[in-house]
């Protein structure tokens, strides 16, 4: 096969029950892309012809609305009688299914930022109307990787089975993995985001223990376990596991919907708790995906900014740890940066007068980036305590998408603002 469509065929990544993904090159656009094809036969199947040709209408109907940094993005379909394929983002890393080998487990830190990551993606497309209904390892592939494991990122693929609202929200029999299914699912109840959120446990169990809650030889067995049997804790499985991950483990696959996580921002929360309170030993230089984008979303310089955007200054930002003494900012230096204090304390000093002290929340420095050019700095700024700082530099900034931009601006300008009130204030007061 050299074409599917005006898709220049480079070789098969995989197959499975119902179609064959190639990787493929979009010579228009100039990148490579993975192209689901659908088996022709599958298509005229009496039985099932249909229920394929509106699984991949239905993901073929989420092209251009799930532009996430976690979800793989849809650019192109076409769904006819006797040919349909999907073309999307090529994501090279494979999928989370080699990491639930008991051997090959990767480190719980690594694990949380995966699942904290994964219910970011999954809330945003909750607040499109959709619920994915397929969550499994398979389903979760990896930007890249190495050897361990360690790197890349991860993007959520496969919406085929996915419910959206404002449509026909009817159980489709047959579609999905049992092992991952919420009691709710496998019942065929009406289904929200919640059966999104046990399946996602399920994954998070699987990875930290290196396998499944429930394990049955046949659908029947399987379904019945996961209705009515309590799954090993997996701290019995994995004796290194903090206590707060069994529990919001066991949180996210509770069997009734009133004990459950009832979002998903309660569900990242905790994750994100876990990590804040040093429950998981993360190497000290480090900081972790799941606490840089906890710490950015609970400062007020980014209420604006929508998750999407939180990511992108994420990863165009730098995290440094300083001590006592250590100087940000010198006075007379030129400067292209400016920085938040996300944690600790810092003083600014003129002739080694105080002028301010700044806490968690603060930015600094970025009349350098509003001004333009390398601007003279004005102050020392030096931590007082141990502190954690986020630094941005103007080239990074101003490479930035226009709607992150945008949303910089506008803080800065309410950030200047308060500092005129209180600099009016003070001079009221004398």
């Amino acid at each position: 096969m050299e074409k599917i469509g005006k898709y220049d065929v480079i070789r098969e990544l995989g197959r499975g029950a119902t179609s064959t993904v190639f990787l493929a090159h979009d010579s228009f656009a100039d990148r490579d892309v993975a192209v689901k094809l659908a088996f022709p036969e599958v298509l005229k199947d009496p039985e099932r012809g249909k229920l394929y040709s509106h699984l991949f209408l239905n993901e073929a109907s989420l092209a251009g609305k799930l532009n996430h940094p976690h979800i793989v993005q849809i650019y192109d379909a076409v769904v006819e009688e006797n040919l349909a394929y999907i073309v999307m983002e090529y994501v090279p890393g494979g999928t989370l299914e080699d990491f639930c080998d008991p051997a090959k487990l990767l480190p719980v830190e690594r694990v949380v930022e995966i699942i904290f990551k994964c219910t970011r993606a999954l809330d945003f497309a909750f607040r499109l109307g959709i619920t994915h209904r397929d969550i499994k390892p398979a389903n979760i592939l990896l930007a890249e990787s190495d050897a361990r494991g360690f790197s890349g990122d991860i993007k959520i693929s496969d919406f085929g089975a996915a419910l959206t609202a404002g449509t026909d929200r009817t159980q489709v029999s047959g579609i999905g993995s049992p092992a991952y299914m919420s009691p709710q699912q496998v019942k065929e109840q009406p289904l929200d985001h919640r059966t999104d959120i046990y399946s996602l446990g399920v994954v998070m169990y699987q990875m930290l223990t290196g396998q499944l809650p429930f394990q049955a030889s046949t659908n029947y067995n399987m379904v019945y376990q996961i209705i009515h049997l309590a799954p090993t804790p997996p701290g019995q499985l994995r004796h290194d596991l903090p206590p707060a991950l069994e529990a919001i483990v066991q949180k996210a696959m509770a069997k009734d919907l009133d004990d459950r996580y009832a979002t998903w921002e309660e569900f990242a929360h905790d994750l994100a708790q876990a990590v804040r309170n040093k429950q998981l030993q993360a190497r000290q230089d480090e900081f972790a995906d799941t606490e840089k984008f906890d710490t950015l979303r609970a400062l007020p310089f980014f209420a604006g900014f929508s998750d999407v955007e939180i990511w992108e200054v994420l990863r165009f930002s730098r995290w440094d740890k300083v001590t006592p003494g250590d100087v940000i900012m010198r006075d007379g230096e030129k400067g292209d940066f400016f920085c938040f204090l996300a944690e600790g304390e810092l003083k600014v000093t003129k002739g080694g007068k105080i002028l301010n002290l700044l806490t968690a929340g603060d930015c600094f420095g970025e009349m350098a980036v509003i001004a333009g050019g390398h601007k003279t700095r004005g102050a020392d700024v030096v931590a007082l305590t141990q502190a954690k700082i986020v630094t941005v530099k103007g080239e990074a900034l101003h490479k930035a998408s226009e709607t992150c931009r945008m949303h910089f601006y506008q803080s800065f300008l309410e950030v200047l603002a308060s500092r005129l009130a209180l600099a009016n204030a003070r001079l009221a007061a004398f």
